[in-house]
């Protein structure tokens, strides 16, 4: 069956006349089964199209022939990290518990494998059921590494070494990013990426952290739960680069009032293997031991063993696939949506490009992702989660004043708890339209709250309109509507802080 493209709500007649002449085995090929990839062939298959898609066998440890159906978030990333975390939470409830009169003893056991068990049985199930829910959309799927071999053609290279060839109206890379070691040291082989760091066998009691980005402060967190010893290293003053300075702060105390150790504009400058473990040599000259170093140093766009050049696709800098404000490269047929392009790189997002992209495709409704007001989180212990802009980005971006509102307090359980860690949270207000242009909050549950205060601001709530609203009390989350004191006013032409 035929169908025309539709861009900017006018026929792309050159594209539709093309399709007419020439058949084609499917209408969608998508290579890559994660997030984004699965959202895109469910949902093209829903509008009517023939799709099928391609993914690397399952391993929880991926490498560039191994991956699964359900990509870096169902089998490690997002979920397995988060379940890593849920067990890390325990220590800190079981430490809080005795003053809520819970008689426990000082020495409580743990169990790591049996966590490890769990999470990777949990990650296994998720694998099948991504399978089936392909599987009951119509989704004819292919295991095995595919490679774009034309405008419309895709060459899949199966488990035995044999290969198969399919041609495609339409070709969608959904192939995701790959944790990497950007750390040229000596020794860099001793260290481990996000991936192994999920699959660990032994729970390591010592253990070192290079980065200040999500990753690092999560793993830090995750392991310093369990009862490691944690050192992070990162270059900037604070961890979080790019989050709101002032929540950064926070973030950084809680860390510390966890127990783990900080080095501000520290690296690590040799790694080396000896009987009692991995000496690590700074370049501040600082000498420490650990069991497990994590490099936690970004990600790079899965696009090196794609062939895109045969089909002229081009790429950035980075690796990652060019496309416009629809997904698409600069080649008519091939589309590309998730971390592999690198605009924002989180799961929703991917979901909300899958989605976009179909419509604009197969459903005759041209649909532009809209990367505004997307909020996310970070789950280190505090949790810090965001929506809209932080004050440094609203000083650059807005032309009128600028009200800060903040509150910062003990959490009413630590009153009993006894626990030394404040939650905040903060409000972003344009002084002239009084529309809330960021929210910010650090402590327990803060993306179970973002999560609906990003409603709010999607859409276009003013300050009035949450003071206007009735709080659910006792809860951290009726302080967003209770906050009724400036905390500042920056005037309009202010510079916008370094971001430290």
């Amino acid at each position: 069956m035929s169908r025309k493209m539709l861009i900017d709500g006018e026929v792309n007649n050159s594209v539709a006349a093309d399709a007419e002449e020439q058949v084609y085995d499917y209408d969608l090929f998508v290579i890559g089964a994660g997030s984004g990839g699965v959202r895109a062939s469910r949902t093209s298959a829903a509008l009517g199209a023939k799709v099928a898609m391609c993914e690397l066998p399952f391993h929880p440890i991926s490498s560039e022939v191994i991956g699964g159906v359900g990509g870096t978030c169902v089998i490690r990333g997002c979920v397995p990290k988060k379940i890593l975390v849920y067990g890390a939470s325990f220590a800190g409830e079981f430490e809080d518990a005795r003053n809520f009169g819970w008689e426990l003893s000082e020495k409580i056991d743990y169990n790591w494998k049996k966590l490890l068990h769990n999470k990777t049985q949990e990650i296994t199930r998720l694998n099948g059921i991504y399978k089936r829910m392909l599987s009951n959309s119509g989704v004819k799927l292919f295991e095995g590494e595919g490679k774009v071999a034309g405008p419309h053609e895709v060459e899949l290279t199966q488990s035995d070494g044999t290969k198969l060839s399919f041609s495609a109206k339409h070709i969608l890379v959904a192939t995701g990013s790959r944790a990497q070691r950007v750390a040229a040291i000596p020794g860099q082989e001793l260290a481990i990426t996000s991936d192994e760091a999920l699959s660990l066998e032994e729970l390591p009691k010592r253990a070192v952290v290079l980065g200040g980005g999500y990753i690092a402060v999560e793993f830090a967190s995750i392991w310093r739960g369990l009862g490691a010893t944690v050192d992070i290293f990162y270059r900037k003053e604070l961890p979080l680069r790019g989050f709101d300075d002032e929540m950064r702060t926070i973030v950084a105390k809680n860390l510390e009032g966890r127990g783990i150790k900080l080095h501000p504009g520290a690296t690590l400058k040799e790694l080396t293997k000896t009987e009692e473990g991995i000496k690590v040599i700074t370049d501040q000259g600082q000498e420490l031991m650990a069991d497990v170093v994590l490099f936690a140093t970004g990600r790079a766009p899965n696009t090196k063993r794609l062939n895109l050049q045969s089909a002229g696709v081009e790429l950035d800098r980075s690796g990652a696939i060019k496309v416009d404000e629809f997904s698409r490269t600069n080649i008519p047929s091939i589309w590309a949506v998730g971390d592999v392009t690198n605009r924002i790189n989180l799961t929703p997002v991917a979901l909300m490009e899958g989605s976009c992209f179909s419509k604009t495709v197969f459903g005759g409704q041209p649909s532009k992702p809209d990367y505004r007001d997307v909020p996310c989180a970070v789950f280190c212990i505090p949790p810090l989660s965001v929506v809209g802009l932080s004050e440094e980005q609203a000083v650059e971006q807005v032309k009128g004043d600028i009200l800060i509102f903040t509150s910062t307090f003990n959490p009413m359980k630590n009153t009993i708890s006894g626990r030394q860690e404040k939650t905040m949270m903060k409000l972003i207000v344009d002084a002239e339209t009084d529309k809330v242009l960021g929210a910010s909050m650090c402590g327990p549950d803060a993306a179970e709250i973002m999560q609906g205060i990003a409603i709010a601001l999607k859409c276009g709530a003013t300050k009035a309109q949450f003071d206007s609203t009735v709080g659910i009390h006792p809860s951290a989350a009726e302080e967003f509507v209770t906050m009724r004191t400036v905390t500042r006013r920056i005037p309009a032409g202010s510079k916008p802080k370094t971001n430290l």
